[in-house]
């Protein structure tokens, strides 16, 4: 017997859900666009922006995905044959640095396998580039397939007097923790639509400094990737370079509307640490005993908030159970050291805590109809953690 009929539960990190004020904010029919009301649409929406990553440099938007996001980065940070040290905690964060292998661009990785990147390592690798050869340091705040977090602060710190620029992939972090561009010395930023932001995919953003526009124009930077005419557009095709995508820039203006004066930050980000702290007591509770549940992460501290990596036996056959027979839908293991042992818990965007408490239940269902072992009181400890928060 199924229990899958009702509104369906989507748990992996992104796309999220989507309010259904959002989705209203979007169905509608495309106004002129070269009339005011969409011009005036599009400013609130880099404006608001700016607010969320916590800067007053430069915001441009592009029709995209995250990898999107990474081609506009690379292609205006680097020319040809320039040095890029990119520190890996996962799958994406060697993912961004294959694409700008790709392009052309030297490319040096500190790889930390699923952890977190580790500050000191950091700092020892750039006291060593006495030539200043590495132009700019690259990492995920959130790498969306392991769950590690980056501490951000700690690595702007480690970079000390060494010129290199700072860029940072807020993709799966943005709007679900703390995140303050200019208070912490990010030089670029880059995000995306779908994920803490609320809005289906779509929107790539980019985010860069003053010191970065001085750069100018890169070798690799062409017509349409090239950031500069978007960063000082007059006109609204300007800042798409054509055509602008309407329905999500109603959409989005929608969602931080939501985001950042409705909840706000502040209570959005502790949103999503309670949210996040309810799900590993699950797990640490599932795991007493030696069962071999844990988090793939393994201090609190180098956890994201917005999705949590896990390793459960049986896996895989865990996520189709859920799917088929309780419609929740969970991320895959991606770049686990065991993928038929790994999965991810999103808890990230319009999330609330009847949603996830609904998430680990239906897991905990699961894991009884397959005979996975674990230990008891999961869902105990998770409520009494949304209880405490509250």
């Amino acid at each position: 017997m199924s229990f899958a009929l009702g509104r369906p539960v989507i748990a992996i990190p992104g796309p999220s859900p989507v309010p259904d004020r959002v989705l209203r904010a979007m169905h509608r029919p495309s106004p002129d666009i070269y009339g005011p009301e969409l011009a005036q649409e599009n400013l609130a929406m880099i404006a608001r922006l700016k607010r969320l990553a916590g800067t007053s440099a430069h915001c441009v938007p592009y029709i995209g995905n995250g990898h999107a996001g990474w081609e506009a980065a690379n292609v205006n940070l680097f020319n040809r044959g320039e040095l890029a040290l990119v520190l890996t905690s996962g799958h994406f964060g060697r993912g961004w640095a294959q694409t700008a292998r790709g392009l052309g661009i030297e490319v040096e990785t500190l790889d930390f396998g699923l952890s977190p990147p580790d500050p000191q390592r950091l700092a020892e690798r750039l006291a060593e580039d006495r030539e200043g050869r590495i132009k700019a340091v690259l990492v995920c705040q959130v790498d969306t397939a392991s769950s590690a977090r980056a501490d951000i602060p700690a690595i702007r710190a480690a970079m000390g007097d060494h010129p290199a620029l700072l860029a940072v992939d807020a993709i799966a972090s943005l709007g679900c923790e703390p995140l303050l561009m200019d208070e912490w010395g990010i030089d670029l930023l880059v995000s995306a639509s779908q994920k803490g932001l609320m809005v289906p995919p779509g929107l790539a953003l980019v985010w860069f400094s003053d010191r970065v526009k001085l750069l100018g124009r890169t070798d690799l930077a062409t017509p349409y990737w090239d950031w500069t005419p978007r960063s000082e557009a007059q006109e609204l095709w300007q800042f798409w370079g054509g055509t602008p995508p309407v329905q999500h820039v109603y959409g989005m203006n929608e969602a931080l509307t939501l985001l950042l004066d409705e909840e706000t930050l502040p209570v959005a980000w502790a949103r999503h640490e309670a949210l996040a702290r309810a799900t590993w007591a699950a797990l640490e509770a599932w795991g007493a005993g030696g069962t071999g549940i844990s988090t793939v992460v393994a201090d609190p501290a180098g956890r994201a908030r917005s999705v949590t990596a896990a390793t459960i036996p049986n896996a895989t056959a865990l996520r189709a159970w859920t799917q088929e027979k309780a419609g929740l839908t969970l991320g895959v293991g991606l770049g686990a050291a065991d993928p038929e042992a790994g999965l991810r818990i999103a808890h990230m965007g319009h999330v609330s805590a009847h949603q996830l408490l609904g998430t680990l239940a239906v897991i905990e269902a699961g894991m009884d109809a397959l005979g996975i072992a674990h230990g008891p009181g999961g869902i105990e400890a998770a409520a009494r953690l949304i209880a405490q928060s509250a």
